[in-house]
């Protein structure tokens, strides 16, 4: 069988999938198994539903997924594909936005209903945790009390997902969206049906299924790809571009600020070192003592160069082993 090829972590693909009138049993499936709510959502409505002319510009602008239950609670959801610089404080940014979007005038505070903001991130955010859900609640930090009904934030960091097929017996519906978030694409649809037999996965698997055979929406997600890819090319070019540069401006304002014998002191004992590890080499095959690095590194650039020079000489000139040089470089 032929696999679908379609990555739902795409962002037309993901909000096709999440994001649709009348589809919407994935996103509720989605959402209870990322909130694990006292009880668990039944029903939500869409608020800004899939709408292809978001797409069609080709703008890599972040699009969410917003719906609100029968208690008017509000849930957005979004998929980022890469851990930009400050996408903390956007996260934080758009939760509050989104919480204080709900006032009108004339409105009274305690009329303000719950926010969770989530954001899925193809990726890892935080190097020193190796988790991939965070929740986030405003807490007193010394008497644990939460500010509970307000606000609520939650990452994912898909990068940091570890289950392979052979675990999704016993995942989580948690772990079973995100493997089929990060795997869908390079299975079947019978393979997927097997593997994930919840309704909500069927629709999600039967949506994704449909762009890969329309012509005009698998038009779109591959404009995507291509503005995604080429979005991540600029990117590392200019990282590289900045990094070139910032060592040149930086070395020219080491040498401006007088700091031109610290440069050049430490490009010798690079050169030191490398002729160091050189002469041991060739000591070790003509079976002579191998000389220490402490002895080696009181001499100079020119007398290790020197006796560089001479071991070479011998064995070019093929002589009787044991024969050595002082540290002078003489023999």
């Amino acid at each position: 069988m032929i696999p679908i090829g379609i990555r739902p972590i795409n962002d037309f693909a993901f909000k096709k999938v999440f994001g649709s009138l009348g589809n919407t049993l994935p996103l509720i499936s989605l959402l209870n198994a990322i909130l694990k709510l006292p009880i668990p959502l039944v029903e939500v409505t869409l608020q800004n539903p899939f709408n292809e002319k978001d797409f069609q510009n080709d703008k890599l602008s972040i699009l969410d997924i917003r719906a609100v239950d029968q208690n008017g609670v509000i849930y957005d959801i979004e998929m980022q594909l890469s851990a930009t610089p400050g996408l903390v404080n956007r996260i934080v940014f758009y939760a509050c936005e989104v919480y204080a979007g709900q006032m009108q005038a004339g409105d009274e505070y305690h009329e303000l209903k719950p926010v969770f903001a989530i954001c899925l991130l193809n990726g890892q955010l935080w190097q020193d945790s190796r988790r991939v859900h965070h929740a986030f609640q405003l807490i007193n930090r010394d008497t644990g009390r939460c500010l509970s009904d307000t606000l609520e934030v939650h990452t994912l960091e898909l990068g940091w997902y570890n289950r392979s097929e052979s675990d999704l017996q016993s995942a989580s519906p948690l772990e079973l969206w995100i493997f089929w978030l990060l795997h869908a694409h390079e299975y079947d649809v019978e393979k997927l049906r097997q593997l994930f037999p919840d309704p909500a996965f069927w629709q999600a698997t039967a949506t994704i299924a449909r762009i890969a055979e329309l012509t005009e929406d698998k038009t779109m997600y591959d404009a995507r790809e291509k503005a995604l890819r080429d979005y991540h090319w600029q990117l590392n070019s200019a990282r590289r571009e900045g990094f070139e540069r910032g060592w040149q401006e930086g070395f020219q304002q080491g040498l401006e600020e007088g700091r031109k014998e610290a440069f050049q002191e430490a490009i010798e004992q690079v050169r030191k070192q490398v002729q160091i590890h050189v002469i041991q080499i060739l000591e070790e095959i003509f079976g002579a003592p191998v000389t220490d690095d402490a002895t080696l590194r009181q001499l100079s650039l020119q007398q290790l160069q020197l006796m560089t020079s001479k071991l070479r000489s011998r064995l070019s000139n093929g002589p009787a082993a044991g024969n050595t040089l002082d540290h002078n470089g003489q023999n």
